[in-house]
């Protein structure tokens, strides 16, 4: 903090933005820099770091955490309930930031036209983590679909759009369109790379190039090149119209761009693709839900008749523990959240050594975990309890839980976007006074980043759903200090003859112990017992007799 505040004196700036991504913009990046400097670990927020004064802007998920972490040094604001350009602070002063960490769109939106933005890069001195595991490519009996195949999507766009250049800046997106994958951040299988694709089908793809080497020699269309002659590329490209999405295009690669070319701002047509999962996509993620859902069901057994004193760092290792039993399972999706009790409460807790909580006897437990399996991304969220718990907490769990069958049940005709689908969650706690500050579900992707769009459920979204799409269903209700609920499947779209409907991709048990059954009516008992019963009927051949018999007693 105090090398960075001379900084500031030193190049005459009133203060400096420190983002939590890196260049590539990923969610997982392994760029520390925000919580070396702030203490706080999540995965989304900004510091704005001034002379006299430091902020920490957060969204609704994150605002207990980053009180608890980083109040002492920090002032905590949420965001977007205010903005840096909010504040009377930072009007008419002039504010660093690292021009290849921020998009012109990202910085708009946080300080429009308050403050004279001055790109200057400062140097953190970070070690860095050395990797060199390399980039592999997956079948397209894996993916459903060739590269090539995908390739000729994207000229047909760059034709009809009067595109010459298309330049992909967000890695997973280069990713799903060569069918590549690699081992650079530390929940997803992304290989950190870009991208440019001419209109004459020529592709150069920019890297670190000690990682290309499996995957170089079967693809020989394609130019590798070093991710510092990116711009050497440029100059040597005819010229031309270039297209750009200013979402993950940094000021810096975008600057470059404009020096040469007339630059056009598109969505990445990638991100609509994608979002759309082939039927062998389907078919490879729902396998790898019936192995997560045996690891899940057989933790789940272990909790409830587990009679010694445990922490959460224990359950979380316990979990790990039953998911390597399979050969497919790869590592954890995301870090596991396992919150008991108070901890429940903050929406994306981590537990640290610090923060590590013994369960008491009538706590409740969020555990939300996922993996990566060999092939397909898994995300499920439960909430349990081994004690006596109040009417008070059962009642608010059942109308979680209501929420998460009407979003299951519904019509998708009807309810053709995450907008209205995430009014119909939010419904039974909404009628009597409660809610909860974040999205009720987000896209995810096939052995790709568990959270990816456009598609969402929540108040904001409103792309149209099509067959194919993969959500989470995760409502959930969090008191503060006492405890926290969430209930989180993942589901698709599919269609019978001409309606769409979301179709169960989680098997693993809801927690009965939680339900207050004289809330729920016929429609939800009759979708609790018929979805207790698919789960036994896929998964109860992996179990034990035991583990067999406390599945079997959930039907009811």
């Amino acid at each position: 903090m105090n090398n960075l505040k001379t900084f500031i004196k030193e190049k005459n700036l009133n203060g400096y933005i420190v983002p939590k991504n890196d260049e590539y913009f990923t969610e997982y990046s392994s760029n520390k820099n925000l919580s070396k400097l702030t203490a706080f670990t999540g995965s989304a927020g900004f510091a704005l770091i001034l002379k006299k004064k430091n902020y920490l802007f957060v969204d609704g998920r994150y605002v207990l955490q980053a009180n608890k972490q980083s109040s002492t040094n920090f002032k905590i604001i949420q965001i977007p309930i205010t903005w840096p350009k909010n504040l009377i602070t930072i009007k008419n002063t002039k504010i660093g930031f690292d021009p290849k960490l921020f998009t012109k769109k990202i910085l708009m939106k946080y300080f429009g036209d308050c403050a004279n933005l001055v790109p200057i890069s400062y140097n953190f001195k970070n070690k860095g983590v050395k990797n060199s595991n390399k980039f592999f490519q997956i079948d397209k009996k894996i993916t459903g679909e060739s590269s090539k195949s995908k390739i000729k999507k994207l000229l047909k766009f760059m034709k009809e759009k009067k595109i010459d250049y298309l330049y992909l800046s967000a890695s997973e997106n280069v990713c799903w369109t060569l069918n590549i994958r690699g081992s650079d951040l530390p929940n997803s299988p992304i290989a950190n790379c870009k991208m440019i694709i001419s209109i004459k089908g020529k592709i150069f793809l920019f890297s670190k190039l000690n990682k290309i080497s499996l995957i170089k020699k079967k693809m020989k269309n394609i130019n590798f090149l070093n991710e510092k002659d990116f711009f050497n590329t440029l100059c040597k490209l005819k010229k031309g119209n270039f297209c750009i999405d200013e979402n993950t295009c940094s000021i810096f690669d975008q600057s470059l761009i404009e020096s040469n070319f007339k630059v056009t701002h598109k969505i990445d047509p990638i991100y609509h693709l994608k979002s759309i999962k082939n039927d062998v996509e389907i078919k490879n993620t729902l396998n790898s839900h019936i192995l997560d859902g045996i690891a899940l069901t057989k933790f789940l057994f272990w909790f409830k008749k587990n009679e010694k004193i445990i922490d959460e760092r224990k359950i979380e290792k316990k979990l790990e523990q039953f998911r390597k039993r399979s050969k497919f399972y790869m590592y954890p999706s995301f870090d596991t959240i396992a919150g008991s009790g108070p901890n429940g409460a903050i929406i994306h807790y981590k537990s640290t050594v610090k923060s590590n909580r013994r369960l008491k006897k009538n706590d409740i437990l969020l555990i939300d975990s996922g993996g990566q399996y060999k092939w397909g991304t898994t995300d499920v969220t439960r909430t349990v309890c081994k004690g006596k718990i109040s009417s008070k907490i059962k009642n608010n769990f059942t109308r979680v839980l209501k929420g998460h069958i009407a979003v299951a049940n519904c019509n998708i005709n009807k309810n053709y976007n995450g907008h209205l689908i995430d009014k119909l969650a939010r419904k039974p706690l909404i009628n009597v006074g409660l809610d909860y500050s974040h999205g009720t579900g987000h896209g995810v992707g096939f052995f790709l980043n568990v959270h990816e769009g456009p598609q969402s459920i929540s108040k904001n979204n409103n792309i149209l759903l099509k067959k194919g799409m993969i959500l989470s269903n995760e409502p959930g209700y969090y008191l503060k200090n006492k405890y926290g609920i969430r209930l989180e499947n993942l589901i698709y779209v599919d269609q019978i003859r001409e309606k769409l409907i979301f179709k169960n991709l989680t098997f693993a048990p809801i927690d009965t112990d939680m339900i207050n059954f004289n809330i729920l009516n016929k429609h939800e008992k009759k979708y609790l017992f018929d979805y207790h019963l698919e789960v036994y009927f896929r998964i109860s051949k992996f179990l034990n007799n035991s583990e067999r018999k406390w599945l079997l007693s959930l039907l009811k």
